[in-house]
């Protein structure tokens, strides 16, 4: 038969000792129950004596029968009642007093164990009072109230002072029951209780202690440098529970060391492709980009050699500006393949924007285009490399003004945005032209990526390394009525 596992065994154990618990309970409330009647009749005693006392050297004390002297009950309650622990009390009458409406006249807590003096009544039991004292009002005799919670019981008494008519002293207290006249029986039942909590206890403290050792051994061997790290069996630890866990890692070891062979070989092979898929890229898109203009200068200049002097002026004219295009070509490609150094310093914003705005303006009044710069203002100057920046409006204004109609607008903004790491620089390139696609939205700063036959695909990819040598970055706006290029950095860079 095989044995029980270590968690339905603790369960067992748990069960067991939740019932003794149970039954260790029942059997103190019993105890308390059995002994609170008789605390209840010493308390009940003792506030009617102390009542009494109170009421008798009040009459005795005053000079004049009738008299009410609140100073002469509070010393008097001071004096009776600080003989006898836990009870407090004081002076009531049910005529009308302007001084006392609620007809409490003075109390007293001498006993008191909190800090400070206690002079207010406790609210709680107020209504027990008061029902007390108006049954004494009624009858013209002493009247004691009990009122029982649980375990506890408050007693209040109430007796009429002789010779001082609706005047009557009350007195309270509460009762906490010890082990009454069972407690030898119950403690010794309790004494059984827990000693066979106790043997429980050591029984699971012992199986504890097992199964802590076996997963002590697990965790060595799951730890960085133990056996699982290594790829190695873990042995079994002979807890049922504990080896299911042993063989289902031992299974996750042999499927690793499948799986990283396996992932070995295909690392290896996709290195080897993306630099083949790199060199393949680049190599055609450098061969289009020159091949152009390369064919181009070759027709003018046969066309130049056939022709008259006019014609080769014309071609000559034509071939500079194929190998402009070459330059611009090589240039925007040695830009991505050297880093960008960045000599930043204080510019001021709104003027270097204008000037830079100023140089495109023939190009956009030549399109019908709306050119216009916007740079709020600032009380401290941005710090940047003011040449590397412009180049990078510089292409992102040239690619506005391509897209944008005839009869549109191009905004160029600048302003200081707070962020919660500090003060930064945004720089918006904003046109209302057709936008770009969803499918080329991801990877239009990419290298050689580009949505125009004519385009390199380089001046975007060259704004992103700008943006980020100075501790920005660059990207397109999720706006579906306008165009807006965001390059964002930091406003002083640390």
């Amino acid at each position: 038969m095989p044995r029980p596992s270590f968690s339905t065994q603790l369960y067992a154990l748990w069960i067991l000792i939740a019932v003794l618990c149970c039954l260790l309970t029942v059997t103190v409330w019993v105890m308390l129950s059995s002994a609170l009647g008789e605390r209840v009749a010493d308390a009940k005693q003792q506030a009617a004596t102390a009542c009494a006392a109170v009421a008798s050297r009040y009459d005795m004390s005053v000079q004049r029968p009738g008299e009410t002297n609140v100073d002469l009950m509070h010393a008097v309650l001071d004096l009776v009642l600080v003989r006898t622990e836990g009870i407090e009390g004081g002076f009531w009458t049910s005529a009308p007093v302007p001084s006392a409406p609620s007809g409490f006249l003075a109390y007293a807590f001498p006993t008191y164990e909190g800090s400070g003096v206690k002079r207010d009544i406790p609210e709680a039991e107020t209504p027990l009072i008061l029902r007390t004292l108006r049954n004494v009002v009624s009858t013209g005799q002493m009247r004691a109230d009990v009122v029982s919670g649980g375990a506890d019981a408050v007693a209040a008494v109430a007796c009429p002072v002789p010779r001082h008519a609706g005047l009557l002293a009350w007195t309270l207290t509460r009762a906490r029951p010890p082990l009454g006249p069972y407690g030898q029986r119950a403690a010794t039942f309790l004494a059984g209780v827990l000693a066979i909590i106790v043997a429980l206890a050591l029984l699971l403290a012992m199986a504890l202690r097992r199964w802590k050792r076996n997963l002590t051994r697990l965790e060595q061997a799951l730890a960085p440098d133990g056996r699982l790290e290594q790829g190695r069996r873990i042995d079994r630890l002979g807890e049922r529970d504990l080896d299911h866990i042993v063989d289902a890692l031992n299974r996750y070891v042999e499927r690793a060391e499948h799986l990283q062979r396996e992932a070995n070989e295909l690392t290896a092979k996709l290195g080897q492709a993306e630099r083949f898929g790199a060199l393949g890229k680049m190599a055609a898109q450098i061969a289009h980009e020159i091949r152009n203009p390369v064919g181009a200068m070759r027709l003018k200049a046969e066309n130049a050699l056939a022709g008259d002097a006019a014609r080769r002026e014309s071609a000559l004219k034509i071939i500079i500006e194929q190998v402009g295009r070459i330059e611009s070509q090589l240039s925007s490609l040695l830009a991505l393949t050297q880093p960008v150094t960045v000599r930043a310093q204080e510019v001021d914003l709104r003027a270097w924007l204008a000037g830079l705005v100023r140089t495109h303006e023939s190009r956009a009044e030549s399109r019908h285009v709306s050119l216009q710069a916007e740079a709020a203002s600032c009380t401290t100057q941005p710090v940047f490399d003011s040449a590397q920046l412009a180049r990078a409006l510089d292409n992102l204004i040239v690619n506005a003004l391509r897209h944008a109609p005839s009869g549109g607008h191009v905004t160029v903004k600048a302003r200081a945005m707070s962020e919660d790491d500090g003060e930064r620089l945004r720089l918006e390139v904003i046109d209302d032209g057709p936008g770009v696609s969803a499918g080329e939205r991801e990877r239009i700063f990419e290298p050689f990526v580009t949505g125009r036959p004519d385009g390199s695909g380089l001046g975007l990819a060259v704004v992103r390394e700008i943006a980020s040598a100075h501790g920005g970055r660059a990207w397109l706006e999720d706006n579906p009525e306008l165009t807006c290029f965001v390059i964002d950095m930091p406003w002083r860079p640390s």
